[in-house]
């Protein structure tokens, strides 16, 4: 479980969450998308320029930190830390149409550690699905996943987490005006959307056990079935269900988290030195406070107050 004090005030800013959008009387939800490979589209994600400058004093790691035959070698040798990712989710990991950079907390988190590993933040973000993660780091298409990837005993059976890095909750969204939904055990009996392979599935089976589920293999496809009335709820991550809420305003987020989801560093099964690696990188940036402003820059623009503390590395069985 997550430290007591780190929760605590993850809690609060979620809460703050809530009642920023529902001022704003708005969310929805946004982030994986289908699986292809995307190069960086302008100098930002290739560590030149506006990006270069914003982490010229983030850490390096030493060189004997960079084992002979690891996979951090491998990273260092190519030149380019690939991500699997998203494109599409505001505030976390979205890419700008206006200098083609990838912006947001997930963003920004892996320009740290292309930073760590290589030297400068390049980055090469490929558009994985909820569906495709495991098969993506398995099969070594992508290093690392930074996709509010929620650490679960099933999921670290196939893959490995570094962190916890976040922590968020699910939350519900429906078509603003929708009656009679206003916490999870509502959802009885209604048809219920949820993403293929996330966390949302149990949690509705436990709360509401008589709902209908229908998935769909990405956020988007998620959001547009919600829209399209496909279902009358969508159960999903609180933090991009309040990051969409800013460019659908006929969706409405009710309520507030119901649970607690760690968001942990996907990596490959079974690469401890990797892990070890990342654990200790992001100890740093935590302690030099780049995490606090990587927040501040993405979601800290919509959530009042100081950025919460990070929960503590390691505190959640499977990282």
């Amino acid at each position: 479980m997550v430290h007591a004090p780190a929760l605590s005030r993850a809690r609060r800013a979620a809460l703050t969450v809530v009642s920023v959008v529902s001022l704003a009387g708005a969310a929805a939800c946004s982030g994986d998308g289908g699986s292809s490979a995307v190069p960086p589209a302008a100098p930002g994600d290739s560590g030149g320029g506006k990006t270069a400058d914003a982490y010229a004093n983030a850490p390096v790691a030493a060189a004997a930190d960079i084992l002979p035959g690891s996979t951090m070698e491998k990273i260092k040798k190519r030149g380019e830390l690939i991500v699997g990712g998203s494109l599409d989710a505001p505030l976390l990991s979205q890419q700008n149409p206006v200098t083609g950079e990838v912006e947001g907390f997930d963003a920004d988190l892996g320009k740290l550690l292309a930073k760590y590993i290589i030297g400068q933040p390049k980055v090469k973000i490929v558009n994985s699905a909820s569906e495709t993660r495991e098969a993506l780091l398995s099969n070594g298409t992508v290093d690392v996943v930074f996709q509010t990837y929620t650490i679960t005993p099933e999921r670290a059976k196939q893959v490995a987490f570094a962190g916890p890095y976040y922590t968020s909750g699910l939350a519900i969204a429906v078509k603003k005006g929708t009656p009679g939904i206003a916490k999870p055990e509502d959802l009885a009996g209604k048809t219920v959307i949820a993403g293929a392979n996330t966390p949302a599935i149990p949690a509705i089976k436990k709360a509401a056990p008589s709902a209908k589920i229908v998935t769909f293999g990405s956020d988007p496809e998620c959001v547009q079935a919600l829209k399209q009335g496909r279902g009358v709820a969508y159960v999903q991550d609180q933090s991009l269900l309040v990051a969409d809420g800013k460019t659908e305003p006929e969706l409405q987020v009710v309520g507030e988290p119901f649970t607690t989801d760690p968001y942990g560093i996907g990596l490959k099964h079974g690469d401890d030195q990797m892990k070890k690696f990342v654990n200790d990188w992001l100890k740093k940036v935590q302690d030099a406070g780049l995490w606090q402003e990587a927040w501040k820059k993405s979601i800290g623009t919509v959530v009042q107050g100081e950025a919460p503390a990070p929960p503590a590395i390691g505190s959640v069985p499977g990282s």
